[in-house]
């Protein structure tokens, strides 16, 4: 007879993945209420089960290794699996309002599956959604305006809220714009951009500057469709991810030097006290969500 394949513990997965968020497994005992010597041993366990290393100090905070960025994508969704099992043999039911942000990248790719998948496990939860640029939804944050947001990381603010990924920053443009052409001849880049401040202006502004690459914006949107109409009828390039680019629309390669890559952070707001169980599980939908995008 075979020999059954070893379960991992549930509880043990929970400790590390508090752990991981809140810094410090000090902390994440004390958020379980649980001891910290208790927590550690969990961690243990969790290393012998997997035959690997998966935590690392590095100062005061807790790294993932290797083999832990690869367990915790899966135990993330096995904790929310197992949460989804124990609310539906209980029978229980999230109630109330919330109310999250998302930047405008994110809202048309995402926010119909997110919000779709939600409402089928919660109907009684009213939601209202707000789809803005960044400093409008950290302002709404700080305001207590909204519950959660998914946002660009802010360069001069790193720490804002929880980095959950990355996305590679790309020069997009019409297949008919000739780039190579226009850096021939020395003539200006010709840039779509949001009006100032904007991440991805500046971002785009200082590589080129870095480059010796003339440039000059020729068009300036409030929105992000008008970024896309404006690159679509072939009046510039646009510095920004993929995520929700036009399908007619290409990515500019070995001519443009590179914009390296922007964080994607999740910061929730000082008064969501009391929803943790219906943020926690749209935190785990937008992580979910992100995964096939990127």
């Amino acid at each position: 007879m075979d020999k059954l394949p070893l379960a991992l513990d549930l509880d043990a997965l929970r400790s590390f993945v508090t752990g991981i968020e809140s810094g410090s497994f000090a902390l994440a005992a004390t958020r379980l209420c649980r001891s910290t010597s208790a927590v550690s041993a969990q961690l243990k366990k969790l290393e012998m089960q997997c035959g690997a290393e998966l935590v690392v100090k590095r100062g005061r905070h807790l790294a993932l290794t290797h083999n832990g960025e690869i367990l915790m994508s899966y135990a993330r969704r096995l904790l929310a699996l197992n949460d989804e099992v124990m609310r539906a043999m209980k029978g229980e039911q999230l109630q109330g309002e919330i109310r999250i942000g998302m930047q405008e990248d994110f809202g048309e790719s995402l926010m119909p599956g997110i919000l779709g998948a939600f409402k089928r496990h919660h109907p009684g939860v009213r939601i209202i959604a707000r789809v803005d640029r960044n400093q409008a939804l950290l302002s709404a944050l700080d305001e207590n305006a909204l519950d959660m947001a998914l946002l660009w990381q802010p360069e001069n603010n790193p720490a804002a809220g929880r980095l959950i990924g990355q996305c590679q920053m790309a020069w997009i443009q019409h297949p008919d714009l000739d780039i190579a052409g226009l850096i021939a001849q020395g003539e200006p880049l010709p840039l779509v951009m949001f009006e100032s401040p904007c991440l991805m202006r500046a971002r785009a502004t200082a590589c080129l500057d870095q480059a010796g690459i003339p440039w000059r914006i020729v068009f300036i949107s409030h929105s992000l469709s008008g970024i896309w109409a404006a690159v679509q009828a072939g009046l510039g390039v646009t510095l920004r991810t993929r995520i929700g680019m036009p399908g007619n629309l290409s990515v500019t390669t070995n001519l443009l030097p590179s914009a390296g890559n922007l964080g994607i952070t999740l910061k929730q707001g000082q008064g969501s006290d009391g929803r943790d169980g219906a943020l926690t599980m749209l935190s785990q939908l937008m992580e979910q969500a992100l995964i096939s995008v990127k």
